[in-house]
C-alpha cells in the first residue's frame, strides 16, 4: 500500500479561496507601495551561506536552512568538527547555500553587487517567500511570504515618519483597523545598557529585554542573570518593566534614566521627531507607541525599531517589523550607505483578516457565469458568446463534459457561482440564451447583448 503523502511541518498548500484573499492582500500592499515611491525587486530563494551567516545573531544563525552539498563537494566535510561535537562547524562545511532567511540581508547583499546601477537614495519593495528553521506554531511557520519596503541611502528621518505613514495606509485600506505600531530606538537600548553598566554585554541584554512579553519580567531577569549580568544592574531596569503613560510621559520617564548617556538622549531625540511630526500629520486607524522594550533580535538595527501589533482582542504576535540599519551594506564592502525599512507579516495578517472577518466579499476565482455543456452542437453555439464575455473581462467557465444537468448546477453551487447559462435546442432556434441567477432563482431568455448587459460590470 502507497504512503500516504504529506508536506514538512511548517509549511502549508493553498486552496484556490485562499491563493485568491492573499493575492487581494499582496494586490493592496503593492498599490500602497508604488503610491510611496518604492520600486520592485527580486532577489534568489537562496543565497551564499556566508552572504547570510553572521547576520541575524547567534539565535538567528540556528533558524536558518542550509543546502546540502552535493557531488564532490561533499569530500569539504569537517569531520573534525564532527569528533568534537561542534556541530555548528560541520554542519557549515556540509553547505554552501542557504534558504534566505528574510529579504533584508539579501537587498543589502543586492545593493553592494548592484551599487553602480542604483541611483540613491534607492527605493525598493520586494513580495517574495523566505524560510526558517523554526518550531512551527500558530502565525509563526517555516515558509513565509514578506513584503518588505526600504530605502538606502539616506540618512534622514523622514523616511521612518513615512514609514509609519504606509503602515497605517495600508492596514486601514485592508481593514485591520486599531493596529499599534511600535516603536523604540537601538540607541536608546544602548544607552540604558551603558547606565547600568553592561555595554559590554548589549546583544544579551536586548535578546532578552525583546523576550518581556513572552516570558514576563521574571523570565527576563533570570535570563540576564545567566547571560552575566548583574543583578544590581538588572535592579535598575526595574522602572522600564512596567512603564505606563503615553509616549511623551514615557519619554520623559527615559530622559531622566539616560540623561548621562549621550548615545540614549539621541536616540530620544530620533524618536521625539518621529512622534512629533506623526502627530501632527495624524493617522487614520493605527496608534503609534514607544515600547522600551522592544528589541527585536536582529544584530543590524542601528537606529528606531518597528513592530506591529494586531488589534486588541485578536491573540496573534507581531504582524510587521522593521528599522533603521546604518552599516548593513558595510558587511558586504559598501560602507556609509544608511538604510530603513519595514516588512508585513503576510501569512499573520492573513489570520487576523479571516478572525476579524474583513475580506471583501468580492474576493474569488470562481467564475462569474458557468455556460452548461448540453451537447457538441450545443456546446458550439455557446463558445463564441463565452469567447465574447471573457474578451469583456468576465469569468466564465464551461463545464468540460455533456454530464446530467443536476451534476452540472451541483459543480456550479459547490463552487459558488452566481450564473447559469443554458444554450439547449429551443435557445438555438430562436437564437437566444437562458440566463439563470442561482442566488435568487430567477431565470429568463435573453438576446447575446442582453446577456452581455446582464454579465458585465
Amino acid at each position: 500500500m502507497a504512503k500516504k503523502p504529506s508536506i514538512p511541518k511548517g509549511t502549508r498548500d493553498f486552496s484556490p479561496n485562499e491563493v485568491a484573499k492573499r493575492q487581494y492582500m499582496m494586490s493592496v500592499i503593492r498599490k500602497h507601495f508604488e503610491r510611496f515611491g518604492f520600486q520592485p525587486i527580486e532577489t534568489p530563494s537562496f543565497e551564499n551561506a556566508d552572504t547570510l551567516l553572521g547576520k541575524y545573531g547567534e539565535e538567528g544563525d540556528r533558524l536558518i536552512f542550509k543546502i546540502l552539498n552535493s557531488g564532490e563537494k561533499v569530500k569539504k566535510a569537517d569531520l573534525q568538527a564532527l569528533e568534537e561535537d561542534n556541530y555548528a562547524k560541520f554542519s557549515n562545511s556540509l553547505s554552501e547555500k542557504a534558504l534566505r532567511y528574510d529579504l533584508t540581508v539579501p537587498f543589502a547583499r543586492y545593493v553592494v553587487q548592484h551599487q553602480n546601477e542604483i541611483d540613491f537614495p534607492f527605493k525598493r519593495y520586494q513580495m517574495q517567500p523566505v524560510w526558517r528553521a523554526d518550531r512551527p506554531q500558530k502565525g509563526r511557520f517555516r515558509e513565509f511570504w514578506q513584503c518588505d519596503a526600504d530605502v538606502v541611502g539616506s540618512k534622514s528621518l523622514w523616511q521612518e515618519v513615512e514609514l509609519v505613514q504606509l503602515y497605517d495606509a495600508v492596514f486601514s485600506d485592508l481593514g485591520v483597523n486599531g493596529v499599534t505600531i511600535k516603536i523604540n530606538n537601538r540607541k536608546v537600548l544602548s544607552g540604558i545598557a551603558e547606565v547600568i553598566g553592561a555595554k559590554d554585554k548589549l546583544i544579551d541584554f536586548t535578546v532578552a529585554l525583546d523576550k518581556l512579553d513572552k516570558i514576563g519580567a521574571d523570565g527576563v531577569r533570570k535570563e540576564m542573570l545567566e547571560k552575566g549580568i548583574a543583578e544590581s544592574a538588572i535592579d535598575k531596569l526595574q522602572p522600564l518593566f512596567d512603564l505606563t503613560g503615553n509616549f511623551q510621559e514615557k519619554l520623559d520617564v527615559l530622559k531622566q534614566l539616560l540623561q548621562e548617556s549621550q548615545e540614549g538622549m539621541q536616540g530620544i531625540e530620533e524618536l521625539s521627531f518621529v512622534s512629533n511630526h506623526i502627530e501632527t500629520i495624524g493617522l487614520q486607524t493605527a496608534h503609534l507607541d514607544l515600547e522600551v522594550t522592544l528589541a527585536r533580535g536582529l544584530n543590524y538595527y542601528t537606529g528606531c525599531i518597528f513592530e506591529v501589533a494586531a488589534p486588541e482582542g485578536v491573540k496573534m504576535g507581531s504582524i510587521g517589523g522593521g528599522g533603521r540599519y546604518d552599516d548593513l551594506t558595510g558587511i558586504f564592502g559598501l560602507n556609509n550607505v544608511s538604510g530603513v525599512g519595514i516588512s508585513f507579516g503576510l501569512d499573520r495578517i492573513y489570520l487576523v483578516m479571516e478572525e476579524l472577518n474583513v475580506f471583501p466579499e468580492t474576493v474569488s476565482v470562481s467564475p462569474n457565469v458557468l455556460f452548461l455543456n448540453l451537447g457538441e452542437k450545443e456546446t458550439a453555439y455557446a463558445l463564441p458568446m463565452i469567447t465574447a464575455l471573457r474578451r469583456k473581462g468576465v469569468r466564465a467557465d464551461l463545464y468540460p463534459d455533456s454530464a446530467k444537468m443536476g451534476k452540472q448546477f451541483q459543480y456550479a453551487d459547490k463552487k459558488e457561482i452566481p450564473f447559469v447559462v443554458l444554450a439547449g435546442t429551443a435557445e438555438i432556434e430562436k437564437n437566444l440564451f437562458t440566463l439563470k441567477n442561482l442566488q435568487s432563482g430567477e431565470q429568463k431568455e435573453v438576446s447575446a447583448d442582453q446577456l452581455m448587459n446582464e454579465l458585465v460590470d
